[in-house]
């Protein structure tokens, strides 16, 4: 196999070089550093909810709706519940709260005029698009001075890091409590 050729997870063969242990104060920094990236994208989020009045199942709606919109796929309510994993019903009050705060809108659908699509407003657009449109583009410069390798390396970390967190979660959504591990 060659040292550019996949390995049977995927993966690409480590270089000599890179195959060695890894200090324990190195894995330390390291888990220390993706909770400060952590923190520090949650502060930004937050502050962002908090600007527009929102809170954080309302941004995450309005994110979900944004998405939908540029990929040309609007959502209805039902598969807005679907993806914030809550009821029809909380689906409802959402969406009439969102409607009178005036960041999103009902509208019959262009190719079904039966069902009902729900939209950001455009006002809403260019809102999440001016305070969170910030820390994306300061994302992309960082991404953007990285090596090649180095972009292949931290995917391949970060993809493996949110696989291992999701398998914490139980059937029934409940995260279980991890022990204290004292110092």
């Amino acid at each position: 196999m060659s040292p550019d050729t996949p390995g049977p997870s995927g993966d690409r063969p480590q270089s000599p070089a890179d195959s060695g242990p890894v200090d324990a104060g190195e894995l330390a920094d390291l888990i220390e550093a993706v909770r400060r990236y952590r923190d520090a994208e949650g502060f930004m989020r937050g502050t962002s909810r908090d600007s527009m009045h929102l809170g954080k199942t309302d941004m995450t709606a309005l994110r979900l709706m944004l998405r939908a919109g540029r990929t040309g796929t609007p959502l209805s309510a039902a598969a807005l519940a679907r993806q914030l994993e809550i009821s029809t019903a909380a689906t409802t009050v959402l969406v009439d709260r969102l409607e009178k705060s005036g960041h999103a809108e009902r509208r019959r659908s262009a190719t079904d005029r039966r069902a009902i699509e729900i939209w950001p407003t455009a006002t809403t657009d260019d809102e999440v698009r001016s305070t969170m449109g910030v820390l994306h583009e300061r994302m992309m410069g960082v991404a953007a001075a990285l090596p090649a390798r180095d972009c292949a390396t931290i995917h391949r970390f970060l993809t493996r890091l949110g696989v291992a967190m999701s398998g914490m979660i139980m059937a029934d959504g409940v995260v279980p409590a991890l022990p204290r591990q004292d110092a």
